[in-house]
């Protein structure tokens, strides 16, 4: 059959829109950023050839402890988020709580990573809540003398990363278990008399692992190049690699964007390296597990540890609860002192006068969402209508498209592609930065968007077919309308990424953009407790808000069609 020419089209301006939105700039930036690596930046009249950045780079104080801190954190938080998704997820696949489950993931999703840190590091920090809890049985009257933020080893930045990576990753194993045959595969392991857990480890897990590899390396990936939040709760002398390089990128003193460009590429090496080590091991499990399946051997403690992992799972979905409540008493609080369980008294004053401070952070943040968001769901939805009239399935090219930016550490390319947009005459300000965002949001909408696509009842689109509707009218008067939920749930995900966005809203925004995001993260650093909870809880807060309405509209739209809201 002949390809409608309109199909072409379509597919066609998808491929571009996607091209330009994702690939150019990403190609644009680590271009710049091996060039300026290498020691060509004609703006700052260096056009030699040479390796002095790397050699800049090698001699700058506390390198080889960054580098270690951000493999060490990285992985260290890949592991535990993994652990704990895997406990929780073999704990929710068989009762009716997995619903109520995922609604309390809702708020941890949606929280940006920067508020989830400081509301953390309110909570465990020596004057944090916690320890405020313990004092009368401690006997502490002065917050005590230890280092829970900020401390040299990272375990603050680790258990704040895991607290909000692990339920995306739970989330990725829940989806993964509805595309295998978990009912069966458990009845024949149990009727062998093969134990839960082992039946989970060698029979399961081999299943969804192709299905959550690539949501494991974007975790990994983030975690090894994370800024926001290792500046909140990282390591501080050093820091962690990435944190060093965005301290070169804002120096003033311009030529040490050489070592931080040749830095960025040493980022890019060691996630590279490290997404290598994950295939490694992927190799390993695959040549040496069947023997070891075979063997019969087992791994004693297994039940054990997955149980541990769902009950730690848990107590860290409750630390980030609470994390995000006092932010909320920090912000209405005027008098705390230490060691008070609970304030000795609230006031709204420093909300009411929050508006001339946030007012302005607060339109950009909402703008910038709107307008990422936007234009990553209309190419999301093309994409996918194109997909769907090709009637063929996504290359892997294109899957891996997909997740480039997000397996890609951003320092590694968004200062070189402020360095292009420059260079091409782009006008910096809130369309740059927007741009950026799109960047970041258009896989997390993609993901969200495409297995609700794909699961759209066909019968819904033969039956309109049948009745003389064209492509376009099927896509206006039938998909999207039923798909209206999972189309609102992929908006308030972009939202929801958009506003937690730190790097591309520094450096496309040549520190000029202001958002709650990186108020909140200049915040951190030592202003006012009160100050800092009225700015985190508005950006925790916008997130949150969109959910809320991406679960109302629906309910309200389709209030009498009870099929149409689920």
């Amino acid at each position: 059959m002949t390809p409608d020419p309109a199909d072409r089209w379509l597919a066609r301006l998808v491929l571009v829109a996607v091209l330009t939105l994702i690939l150019l700039p990403i190609v644009a930036g680590f271009w710049q950023t091996a060039r300026a690596a290498f020691g060509v930046v004609p703006a700052l009249s260096a056009a030699d050839i040479g390796l002095a950045a790397w050699h800049q780079l090698a001699a700058t104080p506390g390198l080889p402890r960054a580098i270690f801190l951000s493999l060490w954190t990285g992985a260290a938080t890949t592991f535990l988020s993994l652990l704990l998704s895997a406990g929780c997820c073999v704990w929710l696949h068989r009762g009716r709580s997995k619903g109520l489950a995922l609604r309390m993931l809702t708020p941890v999703l949606a929280a940006p990573h920067a508020a989830l840190a400081i509301g953390l590091a309110f909570l465990i920090a020596p004057s944090g809540w916690i320890a405020r809890a313990v004092a009368p049985f401690a006997g502490w009257i002065q917050p005590p003398d230890i280092i829970s933020v900020n401390d040299p080893w990272g375990l603050a930045l680790i258990i704040g990363m895991a607290a909000k990576e692990f339920p995306f990753l739970l989330l990725m194993m829940l989806a993964a278990l509805n595309q295998i045959p978990l009912a069966q595969t458990l009845r024949t392991g149990r009727m062998l008399g093969v134990p839960d857990a082992r039946i989970w480890l060698v029979l399961i897990g081999p299943q969804i692992w192709p299905l959550i590899r690539l949501p494991l390396l974007v975790v990994l990936a983030y975690s090894l190049s994370v800024v926001d939040v290792a500046m909140i709760l990282g390591p501080t002398n050093p820091p962690t690699l990435a944190v060093m390089l965005t301290r070169l990128y804002g120096d003033a003193d311009l030529l040490l964007l050489l070592p931080a460009s040749a830095g960025s590429l040493l980022q890019l090496g060691l996630v590279m390296v490290s997404g290598l080590l994950v295939f490694s091991m992927q190799y390993l499990m695959r040549v040496y597990g069947p023997a070891w399946i075979a063997s019969g051997a087992c791994l004693p403690g297994l039940g054990l540890v997955l149980r541990l992992a769902a009950i730690a799972g848990a107590v860290m979905l409750a630390l980030t609860g609470a994390a995000l409540i006092v932010l909320l008493v920090w912000s209405v609080t005027w008098r705390w002192q230490f060691p008070d369980l609970l304030p000795e008294s609230l006031s709204i004053r420093f909300w009411m006068r929050a508006g001339p401070t946030v007012g302005g952070p607060l339109v950009t943040t909402f703008l910038l969402a709107f307008f990422s968001t936007a234009a990553a769901l209309i190419t999301a939805i093309g994409w996918l209508e194109a997909e769907d009239r090709r009637a063929s399935p996504r290359a892997p090219w294109a899957e891996a498209l997909i997740y480039l930016p997000l397996l890609l550490p951003q320092i590694g390319f968004l200062y070189g592609l402020n360095i292009a947009a420059l260079s091409a005459g782009l006008p910096q300000g809130i369309g740059m930065v927007a741009w950026g965002h799109t960047i970041f949001v258009f896989p997390y909408i993609m993901i969200a968007l495409s297995d609700p696509w794909r699961a759209l009842d066909p019968r819904l689109i033969r039956a309109a077919a049948a009745l003389g509707a064209g492509p376009w009218r099927i896509l206006w008067s039938v998909k999207l309308p039923v798909l209206l939920v999972p189309i609102l749930t992929a908006a308030a995900i972009g939202v929801a990424v958009s506003v937690a966005q730190y790097l591309p809203t520094l450096f496309l925004g040549a520190g000029r953009i202001n958002t709650l995001t990186t108020e909140a993260v200049t915040l951190s650093s030592g202003s006012d407790r009160r100050v800092t909870g009225v700015v985190t809880s508005l950006q925790a807060l916008l997130p949150i808000l969109t959910y809320a309405l991406a679960f109302a509209i629906p309910a309200i739209v389709f209030r009498h069609r009870r099929a149409a809201r689920s």
